[in-house]
């Protein structure tokens, strides 16, 4: 993905602008996007869009070329997000609706207890966010979550928030997740080594920024009511209650398929498989998360609504839920989408190539020049798997020289990682995504999101440069 933006980069029409403008330029362009969101209470998909045009213009791409980085960053961001949120969405309501989520809860509940809620809900999005995506992962879990709080009572926040740390960290810092896998990758290091640093840096993190720290931020916000945004709850008759077992297998279905991809690509790169196995090619459609949750949400009209309800006409009635449940999201794909096209802007003026540059002739040690500039990089154009993976081409020549390997290697890789999460803004287009979907303003979801992020950015930061005095 970043050869492909700099590729695009080099076909544009840029005008010289000195790199004190350009920072000056981003700074402005994010400063007036929240008071037209904020306080002018415009629409964010509109925001976003005037205020790409604007800052592209303002950065130096020339007229001709504006709509085109637009266009470019709108379209590939909806591509990976929309089939994800999509089905996603379909899945999460199907587990709702058909009475598996109160199963779920009522499970849960009675083995950790409800004081415990929080830490259940916690762990369960550890375990769920390993193999799957950040947006896709969070939003199979949604339905579980809403129904633990309503049941409760209580803010929401108090729920959603250690699991929305959970997933954010094992975005950031585990492989197989894109960013990490790919900063590996191109470092040199050993992708073992890395989930196995990651692991020892990540849980401690979790535990501190993920969690205590979700608890702390969420006493601020007694009253948060619990968002409809997959439908309007349902009540369901205990006998058409799908079993426990169903719904386990309805949500370790999408893991299975993509670990098998993940398991099988691995063999591959090591010369254990051929990469004309059989196996290995039906893993490479059935694994990839889309089709996987494609294929879950299918198998799950079946054994959670179909067959319970046997003998009575569904067909009408699923194809109601399923429109119930992709409406509340186009709104959510548009403005991430729209997110999307804010950083490829950003991105095309070449802002963070220019900050991240200087902080790596700065002479810093290599573990904090690599936090740095993922840093820089995550906040110039928003996306936490280029800016991994960027940051990680940059310092390998650097890592290279000083002769890293092994432990030490995998701890700079979780570091330059652990900079790429932090300081999630609205040029990221998670932070709408999960925003929305949570029912949060744009003000709530930097007060949240973003400090979560951050905070485990930099514990993880933290964590992984005592790993590295320790190995090095």
């Amino acid at each position: 993905m970043p050869g492909m933006l700099l590729a695009a980069q080099d076909d544009l029409v840029l005008a010289d602008r000195p790199t004190g403008l350009l920072v000056a330029i981003a700074v402005a362009a994010i400063a007036l996007l929240l008071v037209l969101i904020i306080k002018v209470r415009l629409h964010a998909f509109f925001s976003l869009a005037v205020v790409s045009i604007l800052t592209a213009l303002a950065g130096g791409i020339g007229i001709g070329d504006v709509v085109d980085v637009v266009v470019e960053g709108f379209s590939s961001t909806v591509g990976e997000v929309a089939l994800l949120v999509g089905f996603g969405a379909v899945l999460g309501r199907l587990v709702e609706v058909s009475g598996g989520a109160q199963v779920l809860s009522d499970r849960m509940l009675r083995t950790f207890g409800e004081r415990k809620a929080p830490l259940a809900l916690a762990v369960a999005s550890l375990f769920y966010a390993f193999p799957i995506f950040l947006d896709a992962g969070f939003i199979v879990m949604l339905p579980i979550i809403y129904t633990v709080a309503r049941r409760l009572g209580g803010s929401f926040m108090l729920y959603v928030l250690p699991s929305i740390g959970a997933f954010l960290m094992m975005h950031a810092l585990t492989p197989p997740h894109p960013g990490p896998t790919a900063a590996a990758t191109v470092m040199g290091a050993d992708v073992g080594l890395v989930v196995l640093v990651a692991l020892l840096v990540g849980l401690p993190t979790w535990y501190l920024a993920g969690y205590r720290l979700s608890l702390v931020i969420a006493r601020r916000y007694p009253n948060m009511p619990v968002p409809n945004l997959l439908g309007e709850p349902e009540d369901t008759d205990e006998d058409e209650r799908p079993g426990f077992g169903v719904i386990i297998f309805c949500l370790l279905l999408p893991l299975v398929l993509i670990f098998f991809n993940t398991l099988l690509t691995t063999l591959t790169e090591t010369g254990a498989l051929d990469q004309e196995n059989v196996f290995f090619r039906l893993s490479e459609l059935v694994g990839a998360t889309p089709i996987a949750l494609l294929i879950t949400a299918l198998v799950a009209m079946w054994l959670l609504y179909v067959r319970p309800r046997s003998g009575r006409a569904v067909g009408g009635v699923l194809e109601d839920l399923v429109d119930k449940a992709l409406a509340p999201v186009c709104s959510i794909i548009l403005i991430t989408g729209a997110g999307g096209a804010f950083g490829e802007v950003l991105t095309a003026t070449g802002i963070g190539g220019l900050v991240a540059g200087g902080l790596d002739e700065a002479g810093l040690p290599v573990i904090l020049a690599g936090f740095l500039v993922a840093v820089a990089f995550r906040v110039a154009q928003g996306s936490a798997t280029v800016a991994a993976t960027t940051a990680g081409s940059i310092m390998a020549p650097a890592v290279a020289e000083l002769g890293l390997s092994g432990i030490a290697l995998a701890a700079i890789v979780v570091a330059i990682t652990a900079g790429s999460i932090t300081f999630s803004h609205v040029n990221d287009s998670g932070f709408w995504l999960i925003g929305r979907f949570c029912g949060f303003d744009t003000l709530t979801t930097l007060k949240t999101w973003t400090v979560i992020a951050t905070a485990t950015g930099f514990c993880g930061f933290g964590l992984s440069w005592l790993v590295f005095a320790i190995a090095a």
